[in-house]
């Protein structure tokens, strides 16, 4: 089968390669893959900016059908329609896993990273992080199930949207779009999404149509202002930054008000950025910061996107075969596109 696999350390050396078929060992199972999604780590992993063990096959962001079913495998059926949680290889012994955290174990290698992903007609799962894809839901709308869950346990569990809550999303990217429905689908009183010009031709107008409550383009208007005005002068209970970008960092803790919380999901590719600390420790802001999702998110994220509360399939704009990768990854970081999803 063919695949897209990154083939060595390094920025580039990304190849779509004929490889064999994997075969699930005992408590997995095969999954024919019917959409994947381009994630921002998957470019990352192209510019050597994420952690990854080559040869590995990228992909980590899927839906697909159950192909064949390992030993041991008795709750699920071929022909069942999945999704799955990105968390192989955690140990479920260390103090994180017992926990529940196992999405930052230290041995936790992921599809996509760690072991070969789903940027091809098959990949293997452990069949304990599989969740049910219902028939209502489409294989595109499954695909972004992944990065809706990441938002779900973002802004959901971790910085907990709370009825009435004032939220300021900043950057107009999928992950921002998907965050700002999240964020009204919890019961967000009002919604504002922040872009710049670059965001004016196709990301700010999505956010419009998806009825994102204010959208702002900070080259026509004062964001600060515009908070303050909407929110009698405290500024937003929540802010979640999503553009990676330093400068939307710092507007974070300009936009909360005192005794809010931002909620960090971007990430910037640096390794370290300037940050306005005394301007936080003087709000006395709460800060989270997270990767991944959790187990109790995939369920919240399948059932939001089922009951109509997020629109997954609105931010796809391509659907590709594999042999257009490069033109597809090229697309996103110009920014002349949303989700690329890859059709096996």
């Amino acid at each position: 089968m063919l695949a897209l696999q990154k083939v060595a350390k390094g920025v580039g050396n990304i190849e779509l390669r004929e490889v064999p078929e994997p075969e699930p060992k005992p408590g997995w199972v095969k999954i024919e893959v019917k959409a994947a999604a381009i994630c921002g780590t998957d470019i990352h992993i192209r510019h050597d900016q994420y952690p990854y063990w080559p040869p590995v096959t990228l992909g980590h962001e899927f839906s697909g059908v159950i192909a064949k079913l390992g030993e041991g495998v008795t709750d699920w059926q071929v022909g069942d329609r999945v999704v799955a949680e990105p968390h192989t290889l955690a140990c479920q012994k260390c103090w994180l896993c017992r926990q529940g955290h196992v999405q930052i174990c230290a041995d936790k290698r992921s599809p996509g990273w760690g072991i070969d992903g789903a940027f091809a007609k098959y990949v293997v799962m452990d069949s304990r992080l599989l969740h049910r894809l219902p028939d209502s839901v489409s294989f595109d709308a499954g695909a972004l199930v992944e990065p809706t869950a990441n938002t779900v346990h973002d802004v959901g569990e971790r910085a907990r949207v709370e009825p009435e809550d004032f939220v300021v999303v900043l950057g107009p990217g999928p992950i921002g779009l998907l965050a700002a429905q999240v964020a009204k689908g919890s019961g967000a009183r009002e919604v504002m999404i922040i872009g710049t010009p670059a965001d004016a031709a196709l990301r700010l107008p999505t956010a419009e149509k998806l009825g994102i409550d204010h959208v702002v383009n900070l080259a026509e208007v004062n964001a600060q202002e515009r908070v303050m005005e909407l929110t009698g002068g405290r500024g937003a209970d929540l802010v979640v930054e999503c553009s990676g970008a330093a400068p939307a960092i710092n507007s974070a803790i300009q936009l909360v008000r005192k005794k809010g919380r931002v909620c960090v999901i971007g990430m910037t590719g640096k390794e370290k950025i300037e940050f306005t600390w005394d301007a936080a420790i003087f709000k006395g802001i709460d800060m989270f910061f997270n990767i991944s999702t959790s187990y109790s998110s995939w369920d919240r994220a399948i059932s939001m996107i089922e009951k109509g509360k997020v629109n997954a399939e609105a931010i796809v704009t391509h659907r590709e075969p594999l042999e257009n990768w490069e033109a597809t990854f090229d697309a996103l970081e110009r920014q002349e596109g949303l989700k690329a999803l890859f059709i096996p």
